[in-house]
């Protein structure tokens, strides 16, 4: 299969869980011109203050994006996985006031943001996706605020397992049984969670002992789902995972 029928086909399939695309959606979707890139792990793919050309959307791979204070600490602030938009705001934001880097090597495709605004105006439906996915991101980003102010270390990083999880499984990456590999160091789990890393190993350790999940290296297996979620008091709706509307 042509790499750009690849693409296509993932734009596609993302936009259609957002609303009911028409054949016209899907024509415009395939004529939206896109570069390719595979980006090497840790490399900034977005600087605060840049003043952004391109959308981009994963392929494969993950992503993050952080705020950094003027002494250089970092916040993780979201997680990008495949089948995420990294800076769908900069379609009409002037600059970006956050940065984002590659979490793992990571493949993206590039859409020039006059293109995707054109596509935008002449098609309703896909402004409406692309709409969709602004709001589910700052639903999530409201989550994330609600677990690092509210719950204490063990919840915050049930919770954080939890929503790999759950967004695994929604994008095929993961079925119930299977496990998945965390893609993040214990330093960049703390700085999502404002923790230290000595205290996210200590509440891993505690959540495999308590039999909620298994470990091997990054290799993390759900051993015990609805233990796991009400140690996290996970829900997940925030996650919006059946918005599709017609």
């Amino acid at each position: 299969m042509e790499r750009s029928t690849v693409v296509t086909d993932h734009l596609i399939a993302k936009l259609s869980t957002r609303v009911a695309l028409t054949d016209g959606d899907r024509a415009t979707i395939a004529d939206l011109p896109f570069k390719l890139r595979t980006i090497a792990q840790s490399t900034y793919m977005v600087r605060e203050g840049q003043r952004p050309q391109r959308c981009a959307f994963v392929i494969e791979g993950f992503a993050y994006r952080q705020k950094l204070t003027p002494n250089g600490e970092r916040e993780i602030v979201s997680i990008l996985m495949p089948g995420d938009f990294i800076d769908l705001q900069n379609l009409f934001l002037e600059e970006s006031d956050h940065d984002v880097q590659a979490l793992t090597r990571i493949t993206v495709a590039e859409i020039a943001i006059p293109a995707l605004r054109e596509a935008v105006a002449q098609c309703p439906r896909i402004a409406s996706a692309l709409w969709t996915e602004v709001l589910i991101e700052a639903s999530i980003h409201r989550e994330w605020l609600l677990n690092i102010g509210r719950r204490n270390a063990k919840m915050r990083l049930a919770h954080l397992l939890c929503e790999y999880a759950a967004r695994l499984r929604a994008s095929s990456m993961m079925t119930e049984d299977d496990g998945y590999e965390l893609p993040m160091t214990q330093e960049q789990i703390g700085d999502a969670l404002g923790l230290t890393p000595v205290h996210v190993n200590r509440v891993l350790k505690s959540l495999e002992t308590e039999g909620l999940i298994t470990r091997r290296k990054r290799q993390i297996g759900v051993a015990d789902w609805h233990a796991l979620r009400d140690a996290a008091e996970f829900n997940e709706r925030y996650l919006h995972l059946t918005q599709t509307r017609s």
